[in-house]
């Protein structure tokens, strides 16, 4: 009896070892953190806003980090390909997806195998920004405000078409909350990407979209698009002359994206901090808030514990809003 005490204290005081082993070497990689390049996953196409905001933090974070930052474009089902990939990676800091109100908000409810669940999979590093979309449709429409687009697809109910970067992406959420609001119903053509998505816009393959500004602004000038109005409830900075779609003629319309950033589970506090604490750093450089603006976007940071608690609140509101409008991954 005495020794098998003996071997249980000496069991436990080994299992005790290991643990404060294994905890001294989370806090010494935490220390050093990073030593080696950073995986940014974004789970867009090239091309769409997410992926402009991957690109252009990248490179000054590497530099704030003293590693490199490599973007990795992982597109599918609605971001849920690149942000699987994220949550199953080791919880070491190295591997970052860019999430969104698509992502981390919406898609939890939107999916109902979802192979992840977003309070419990990932951590909230730090929100970053605030993007309205364009509501913009191709020349080829006769519209030219919110009021006639709505008028034309009351007389026509499934026949104008929308594109989107994918099912439960902000493009997707616009649409639907503008088709919810104003009594209308379109036909969704989703894609792999918000580049895709424009692309078929340009082309006339869909002739309405509710596309970022990243994306959309460049082709307003030549005529290739016509934008209507913007997503948000003000005018963005950057897009001034542009009307809300609550100015145009739709009350209560509001959808505003926002982008964070996220790593697994299980990742150190101390490492969420100093990546949380240099990407926000980062992204109020006034280089980024000028490149930002540019594209009708807007730094609209959070720290990690602030963060956290704004996605959980963004996950139960979709969560109603899917069930008050049926919307699905189709």
């Amino acid at each position: 009896m005495i020794l098998n005490q003996r071997y249980l204290r000496t069991g436990l005081l080994g299992v005790l070892g290991v643990f404060l082993l294994c905890a001294n070497g989370l806090v010494v990689a935490a220390e050093n953190y990073p030593v080696r390049a950073i995986r940014l996953v974004v789970p867009f196409a090239p091309g769409g806003f997410i992926d402009f905001t991957g690109r252009l933090l990248a490179g000054p974070l590497g530099t704030a980090l003293g590693q490199q930052v490599i973007v990795d474009n992982r597109a599918g089902a609605g971001g849920v390909v690149g942000s699987e990939i994220v949550a199953r990676a080791p919880a070491d800091g190295y591997t970052v997806v860019i999430g969104s109100a698509g992502t981390h908000g919406v898609n939890q409810s939107l999916y109902p195998k979802l192979p992840f669940h977003v309070l419990r999979d990932f951590v909230p590093v730090a929100r970053l920004v605030d993007a309205p979309s364009i509501l913009a449709v191709h020349p080829s429409l006769p519209v030219r405000q919110v009021k006639d687009l709505l008028n034309l697809a009351r007389t026509k109910p499934n026949q104008l078409t929308y594109g989107s970067a994918g099912a439960g992406t902000s493009t997707h959420l616009a649409a639907v909350l503008f088709e919810h609001l104003g009594h209308v119903k379109f036909v969704h053509i989703p894609y792999k990407g918000g580049g895709p998505s424009l692309v078929a816009l340009i082309t006339g393959e869909v002739t309405v979209s509710f596309g970022t500004a990243a994306a959309t602004v460049p082709h307003l000038s030549s005529g290739k698009l016509r934008a209507l109005a913007v997503t948000s409830g003000q005018r963005a900075t950057g897009l001034p002359d542009l009307p809300t779609i609550a100015e145009g003629g739709l009350a209560g319309y509001e959808m505003l994206n926002w982008l964070g950033m996220f790593v697994p589970a299980g990742t150190p506090p101390a490492i969420v901090q100093k990546l949380g604490t240099e990407a926000i750093r980062v992204i109020r450089q006034p280089e980024m808030l000028r490149r930002l603006q540019a594209q009708g976007a807007e730094p609209s940071t959070l720290a990690a514990p602030e963060f956290a608690a704004f996605v959980k609140k963004e996950v139960a509101k979709w969560a109603e809003v899917v069930t008050a409008t049926g919307m699905t991954a189709n």
